[in-house]
């Protein structure tokens, strides 16, 4: 799967992935190979990204917006002050 992570001041992360946890409205989901289309909102949470090297990039969000279709994620959000 490929992601593109943007916040208002800059992309945080574009790259091929294995798997995103983010922090749904209605609760914390994931996005695995093949997921449904799904255009959802995020609430206040953490955001946990698995690279296809096996590491692992995680950061907070204040709010924001998944989009995902044909493998192809887009996430726009926006990131706490501490990061």
């Amino acid at each position: 799967m490929i992601i593109s992570v943007l916040s208002p001041e800059k992309e945080i992360f574009s790259g091929e992935i294995t798997s995103v946890k983010v922090p749904g409205t209605t609760g914390q989901f994931e996005v695995l190979q093949n997921h449904a289309p799904i255009v959802a909102a995020l609430a206040e949470g953490s955001v946990r990204i698995k690279k296809a090297n096996g590491e692992t990039l995680s950061f907070d969000i204040k709010k924001g917006f998944i989009e995902v279709l044909y493998n192809q994620i887009s996430l726009l959000v926006q990131v706490t002050e501490s990061n």
